[in-house]
């Protein structure tokens, strides 16, 4: 029985992704890496711009003092007023609710970002009260401190929570937290996920069957 749905932001409820892994490639080639937004993705997807600007650097970019903080204010340029939803989350929620199952939303982005993605959505104020961000917890996934204190604050038992989630980090987290892991592979087959342990699904609309199988 499941107490607790813990949906990752971007690539899960939200569309954003690619947009902002576009932002962090052309940042990077003036800086001497020069990547295609796939491998950005692959490099990237499931970290933090700190963790991005880490790896970059130590993959040879020369970065400025500034490029964390100006990378964060020209992504939530691009995302603002042109990220969609991912295909049938709202629904999915809309099933949560009639269950009477609650959710909430882990990040490892900040909640100034959040509020950009699902506020022009709708969702922000639909995760009112349930929003948790690694920025403010002070743990980043693969770290498991995020889904920890998620469950801790919707008092949900850990393994009654189920993560959702679209990057290794996130999966990685997920297990090291005790917790089921949905993998969501909108775009390729997520062997990367299933390795991980995670149950790979492919459509918001197969989640309700998932969680039925184990009786919630």
């Amino acid at each position: 029985m499941h107490d607790l749905v813990i949906f990752d932001c971007d690539g899960v409820l939200v569309d954003s992704e690619m947009i902002a892994q576009q932002v962090i490639v052309d940042r990077l080639a003036p800086c001497g890496l020069v990547l295609s937004t796939r491998q950005s993705a692959d490099l990237f997807v499931g970290g933090t711009i700190q963790s991005a600007s880490e790896e970059a650097t130590r993959l040879g970019a020369e970065l400025p003092a500034d490029w964390v903080p100006e990378t964060y204010s020209a992504i939530f340029e691009a995302l603002r007023d042109n990220t969609p939803l991912i295909a049938n989350v709202v629904d999915l929620l809309d099933q949560l609710d009639r269950r009477g199952l609650q959710y909430c939303v882990a990040s490892n982005g900040p909640l100034a970002k959040m509020e950009i993605t699902l506020g022009q959505n709708g969702l922000w104020q639909r995760f009112e009260g349930r929003r948790w961000s690694a920025h403010d917890v002070g743990h980043a996934k693969p770290h498991p401190g995020l889904f920890l204190h998620a469950a801790r604050a919707m008092n949900a038992e850990l393994e009654a929570c189920i993560v959702i989630e679209d990057s290794a980090s996130g999966v990685k987290a997920a297990a090291a937290a005790g917790m089921r892991c949905l993998g969501f592979a909108a775009h390729c087959d997520g062997a990367n996920l299933r390795a991980l342990g995670a149950e790979v699904f492919h459509d918001m609309a197969d989640v309700p069957a998932l969680l039925a199988m184990h009786g919630s």
